[in-house]
């Protein structure tokens, strides 16, 4: 399946210039998605946002965009420089720290303040160990993630 590459570039482009900022916008097809890259030394912070939630809705916005545009859903995947790239290996130090915790002590070790894009990083990140699981616990802003030694 041939992905929208020109219409996904057309609508983040559109998207940074109503925003204000000067960005250079950049498209990949990877086959099962869409990989949006936006490079701006002066404006990488704001765009990124607080804990990366401005990129998250730029990201939102865009494959809502081009559904509205194309019909299809397509999954979309927009970074700031490598943002992404450290944030996963931020969230898997996180989670190798509250699993050498959870071995150590035998006690349930609880993960706060991330979102479910970060809880499910970590849950496929440390569903290959064979002695722990992990599991999602509470409502909205108040959701947590414990990691545990299995029974």
């Amino acid at each position: 399946m041939k992905l929208p590459v020109k219409e996904t570039k057309k609508i983040t482009e559109d998207l940074v210039k109503l925003l204000g900022v000067d960005a250079e916008v950049d498209v990949q097809d990877q086959k099962e998605s869409l990989s949006v890259s936006l490079d701006s030394e002066k404006y990488k912070g704001l765009l990124i946002g607080y804990r990366g939630e401005t990129l998250n809705a730029i990201q939102s916005f865009v494959a809502m965009a081009l559904k509205n545009k194309t019909g299809e859903w397509y999954r979309v995947a927009v970074n700031v420089g490598d943002w992404r790239e450290k944030q996963e290996d931020y969230l898997k130090s996180l989670a190798l720290s509250a699993l050498s915790r959870a071995r150590a002590t035998n006690e349930p070790q609880p993960l706060y303040n991330l979102n479910a894009s970060q809880r499910r990083t970590i849950h496929l990140y440390l569903s290959s160990e064979k002695d722990v699981e992990t599991e999602s616990f509470g409502e909205g802003k108040e959701r947590y993630l414990i990691v545990r030694l299995k029974k």
